[in-house]
C-alpha cells in the first residue's frame, strides 16, 4: 500500500506524524506530568505490543512518515524493545522516515544501544535542572547522576540527543545559561517548552510555574545573537541559532504563540484512544474497533479516518486572564509527552 498521505483533516492539513505513549507509567513523579501518587491503568486495558505494532503499521499505510514513542516513561514497558525491533520493517522499507522517543533518560544506559540497532536515530531527553536538589525535587523520585550516565550512553552510541526543558519561573530561571552552555559543549540541540494546563495535580500552580517563553527569549539576547531559522522537524518548535555557539534553541510556546496552523500530528495513549488534538478532550477509542476486526483493517481505517475529519483547528490553552483557561482534566502522562 502506498504511504502517500492519506488523512486530511478539515483544514487541509496532511496528518503524517503520530505521538504513541506505550505507557501511562513512569518512574519518576514530575510536578508538572503526575501527582505522586498516581493510580495506574490495569494492564488489560493497555495495548499489547503486537497491537501497538499493528496500530502504528495501520497509521504508516495512511501516509504517516513520524512516530515519536512516548509515555510515561516509555523503556519502563515490559519488552519494549520488541515493539521497536518490529518498527525497523518499516523504517528498512522507507514507508517510515523516522522513529524517535522521549525519554526521562534513566533507563538509556541499557536501552541506547539497541534502540540505535533498531534504526533510531534521534531521542528527546527531558532535563529541566543540572542541579541534584532541584532535581530530586522536580522529578520527586529521580536521580540525575543515572539520567547524565544515560545520556553519554546514548551519545555514545550514534544517537542524537536534544534536551527538552520545561520553563519553570522560580525553578530554573536562575539556569538559563547553564543549560544553554552545557548543551553547547556536549554538541545538543535544546528545546524550552511553556509548562501547559493540564491535569488536576493538588497544589500544583499553574499560572506560578508559568515562565513565557518570550520572555526566556529576551534574557538570551541579552547575552547571544539569536538567528531565527525556517526549518521545522514535524512538530511545534519555532527554531533559532545562537550564532557565538552554533547551537540550535528550540521553542514551544502553545500559549503566547498558537502553532496550531501547522499542526500535522495526533497523538494516541496506551489504550488506543486517538487524541487529535492535545489541547481539546475530544477523542476517538480505537481499541476496541481493532480488538473486534482482528484480521481485517478496513473497520481501523474507517475509525482513523472519521476522527482525523473531527481535528479541530486549534486548541484552546490561554493564561492570559491568570487562570489556566482551556485546562484539560488528564495528566500529561496519560496522553503522552
Amino acid at each position: 500500500m502506498s504511504n502517500a498521505p492519506r488523512l486530511i483533516d478539515p483544514f487541509a492539513r496532511a496528518i503524517t506524524y503520530l505521538r504513541v505513549s506505550v505507557t501511562d507509567r513512569c518512574d519518576f513523579r514530575c510536578v508538572y506530568c503526575m501527582a505522586e501518587n498516581m493510580t495506574f491503568l490495569p494492564k488489560k486495558e493497555l495495548l499489547t505490543l503486537e497491537e501497538l505494532d499493528r496500530m502504528c503499521t495501520t497509521f504508516i499505510n495512511l501516509g504517516v512518515e513520524k512516530i515519536r514513542i512516548t509515555g510515561g516513561e516509555p523503556l519502563v514497558r515490559r519488552g519494549i524493545m520488541t515493539f521497536f525491533d518490529g518498527m525497523t520493517r518499516h523504517l528498512e522499507s522507507g514507508a517510515l522516515k523516522e522513529l524517535t522517543v522521549t525519554t526521562n533518560g534513566s533507563q538509556l544506559d541499557r536501552f541506547a544501544n539497541d534502540l540505535y540497532s533498531a534504526g533510531v536515530r534521534r531521542i528527546n531527553v527531558s532535563l529541566d535542572t543540572l542541579d541534584p536538589e532541584k532535581f530530586t525535587r522536580v522529578t520527586r523520585w529521580g536521580r540525575l547522576e543515572q539520567v547524565l550516565r544515560g545520556i553519554e550512553t546514548a551519545r555514545n552510541a550514534g544517537l542524537r540527543v536534544k534536551i527538552n526543558t520545561v520553563a519553570l519561573k522560580g525553578f530554573n530561571e536562575d539556569e538559563l545559561f547553564t543549560l544553554t552552555d552545557w548543551c553547547a559543549r556536549e554538541d545538543m540541540d535544546q528545546t524550552f517548552i511553556e509548562v501547559m494546563p493540564m491535569g488536576d495535580l493538588g497544589n500544583e500552580d499553574r499560572v506560578g510555574q508559568y515562565w513565557s517563553l518570550k520572555e526566556l527569549r529576551a534574557t538570551l539576547s541579552e547575552r547571544f545573537t539569536l538567528t531565527d531559522l525556517p526549518e521545522s522537524t514535524g512538530g511545534p518548535a519555532r527554531y533559532v541559532r545562537i550564532e557565538e555557539t552554533g547551537q540550535k534553541i528550540g521553542f514551544i510556546t502553545p500559549l503566547t504563540h498558537n502553532f496550531c496552523e501547522s499542526c500535522n500530528r495526533v497523538r494516541m495513549t496506551c489504550t488506543g484512544e486517538l487524541f487529535m488534538c492535545l489541547g481539546q478532550e475530544d477523542n476517538a477509542s480505537l481499541r476496541d474497533v481493532l480488538r473486534a476486526n482482528p484480521d481485517d483493517d478496513a473497520p481501523l481505517v474507517a475509525a482513523i479516518e472519521r476522527a482525523i475529519g473531527r481535528k479541530p483547528e486549534g486548541h484552546d490553552f490561554d493564561y492570559s486572564r491568570q487562570k489556566p483557561d482551556g485546562q484539560v482534566s488528564r495528566h500529561m502522562s496519560h496522553t503522552g509527552g
